[in-house]
């Protein structure tokens, strides 16, 4: 007779992961705005199982010895992605670790409204300008198995991630990674172009969740936080493909800096708002 290798519930487990979790959960309230969402994702990740299966089957399991070392670790304000190694994002999960920027769930805007644009056909040839661990283009290249795409970074270890990424979701046919400076040097065309850069102003203080962890060079952008904008746009027309829409994600106060900046190109523009109703995304297209 097979008898089954996972231990049943017990009362006992139960009671020993929630005082964990309340306890976790206390602590990490001093420097997290989502502090019990952070002790179940850390929980999760030391039991080695996902977190819908923590909170369904609590009792299954006891406390991990790993746990108090990942809780020490956020409270010294390690982003929970660079802990568990992943981030997920639209319908993928995504690898991350230290220099490689953390995706975040206001970036997913740029994927909706390019399925706004495109539909279910969606687009042939998709650019990933400043890819870093391939956001962006994968999500794309998993909403339309027929396209194929582009990534690029100035960053090796970006890149690095990008590919592995790539790997883990089957998509390396599809998608190539390549270094670069934004558009420089390119000379084919794109149906899609999406681009979350820089935009943040040198003097603007961050968390240290961000300011002391994620890669400086792919959160700031000059004394007013344009500086990539007037570098990537003006470049754009030359590798929009007819027809096509370039998606650039902005600060939610600079839509009209970057859309005077667009304008200037020679596009035609359109704004979405992230979830929080905030100015996060611009269409770029040809009149």
């Amino acid at each position: 007779m097979l008898l089954d290798p996972t231990p049943g519930p017990s009362p006992e487990g139960e009671r020993g992961i929630g005082v964990a979790l309340r306890e976790a959960a206390r602590r990490l309230a001093a420097i997290s705005e989502t502090p019990r969402l952070d002790a179940e994702l850390l929980m999760a990740h030391a039991l080695g199982v996902e977190r819908d299966r923590l909170l369904l089957d609590s009792a299954r399991f006891t406390v991990p010895d790993d746990f108090a070392k990942f809780v020490e670790r956020r409270l010294a304000h390690e982003p929970i992605a660079y802990i568990v190694g992943y981030r997920d994002f639209w319908t993928i999960r995504l690898a991350v670790g230290p220099g490689v920027l953390i995706p975040r769930p206001d970036s997913e805007t740029l994927i909706e409204a390019a399925v706004g644009y495109f539909g279910a056909v969606g687009p042939a040839s998709i650019l990933d300008l400043g890819t870093g661990p391939g956001t962006l283009l994968l999500a794309a290249l998993s909403e339309w198995p027929n396209a194929s795409g582009l990534g690029v970074d100035a960053s090796d270890a970006a890149l690095a991630c990008a590919r592995v990424n790539a790997d883990a979701l089957g998509l390396p046919d599809r998608a190539e990674f390549r270094p670069g400076d934004w558009a420089s040097g390119l000379d084919r065309r794109f149906d899609l172009i999406l681009c979350n850069p820089p935009y943040i102003a040198d003097s603007e203080a961050l968390m240290p969740d961000v300011a002391d962890f994620e890669p400086a060079a792919a959160l700031f952008a000059g004394a007013d936080g344009l500086g990539d904008y007037r570098r990537i746009i003006p470049d754009l027309p030359h590798i929009l493909a007819p027809n096509g829409v370039a998606v650039v994600e902005i600060g939610h106060r600079q839509r009209i800096s970057v859309t005077g900046i667009a304008e200037a190109a020679g596009f035609s523009v359109a704004c979405r708002q992230d979830l929080g109703g905030r100015d996060r995304a611009l269409l770029l297209t040809r009149p």
